[in-house]
């Protein structure tokens, strides 16, 4: 037998959490499933400044561990560490087979799956990661205390990364295409100033080179065509993220980057799928954004689903 919910959440993001609390405060049945432990990408943020009612900086994993505290008071039920291995959202029930072979349904569910980091493609990145390559300097920074280390790219998140890796690299190089950040300036000022962070302007990664660890950073200059090899002992990768769209493929509408199309109350072309936070086309990407995904996601399963148990 099946399991029945009104509403079951696919990641625990900060949109996922949000939606949960919502659902959950309106007496839905709410399940929350994810792969990891709550919290998506914010719980790899080693410090959040500008999430409202926060004066001071606040960990990721604190706020993490926030969201998914409100969202269990008021009832939602968060299953972690869960591996979906089948699916039908086609129809008007939703249904999924989970790891331990249990089946869940609801009428409505809403994917917040975010985005994963993006890879490179450049030789050697596949060998070398996890062995002297990273892509979360929050889960790894740890490891390469007194270490010479290598950032590539130059956003928010490059930039905020670099200085946090600061706290235990011994100099930290950022490798960036552009002449300039693209980061907030704010942050871009403190790295500029930071006597542990050099700056390797208009170039870019070649290939990763080493034995069974990773030794050497290839990369060449973008102007120049001048190419060199930069010992390292490690490298942090930050270039942006890829929607983690494989449970609504080939069902709803995607732009040309991948990225789910919405109404504005998250709604898809398939009654009761919803899609809410980094999965979905928008221009920007925050956690406040998230989180406002989520509430209008949530709120609008709720009308669903009281409609369908009218009738309507």
């Amino acid at each position: 037998m099946a399991e029945r919910f009104d509403v079951i959440i696919v990641g625990a993001g900060p949109a996922g959490l949000s939606a949960a609390i919502y659902a959950s405060r309106a007496r839905l049945r709410t399940l929350v499933l994810d792969e990891s432990v709550p919290g998506g990408q914010m719980k790899t943020t080693h410090k959040v400044s500008n999430y409202p009612g926060f004066p001071e900086d606040v960990k990721g994993t604190d706020l993490a561990l926030a969201f998914s505290t409100q969202a269990e008071r008021f009832g939602a039920k968060i299953r972690r560490a869960i591996e979906i291995t089948g699916r039908d959202l086609s129809g008007p029930v939703k249904s999924f087979e989970l790891d331990e072979e249990d089946h869940i349904e609801a009428p409505a569910v809403i994917i917040a799956t975010g985005a994963k980091p993006r890879e490179l493609g450049v030789p050697g990145e596949s060998k070398f990661r996890g062995r002297g390559i990273s892509y979360c300097a929050t889960c790894d920074g740890a490891y390469f205390d007194g270490k010479e280390i290598h950032v590539i790219g130059g956003g928010n998140s490059a930039v905020e990364e670099s200085l946090f890796l600061t706290q235990f690299a011994k100099k930290v190089t950022i490798v960036h295409q552009f002449d300039h950040f693209q980061a907030e300036p704010v942050s871009a000022a403190e790295a500029l100033e930071s006597p542990k962070i050099e700056v390797i302007w208009n170039s870019e990664p070649r290939a990763f080179l080493g034995e069974n660890q990773l030794e050497k950073l290839r990369i060449e200059n973008v102007k120049t065509k001048e190419v060199r090899d930069l010992a390292t002992d490690g490298v942090f990768i930050f270039v942006g993220y890829t929607p983690r769209t494989d449970l609504v493929k080939g069902l709803v509408k995607m732009n040309e980057w991948g990225y789910v199309e919405t109404q504005d109350d998250m709604s898809t072309e398939v009654p009761g799928v919803y899609v809410a936070g980094d999965i979905r086309s928008k221009r920007f990407r925050q956690i406040t954004t998230a989180v406002a995904d989520g509430t209008i996601a949530a709120l609008a399963v709720q009308k669903f689903v009281k409609d369908r148990k009218q009738g309507a």
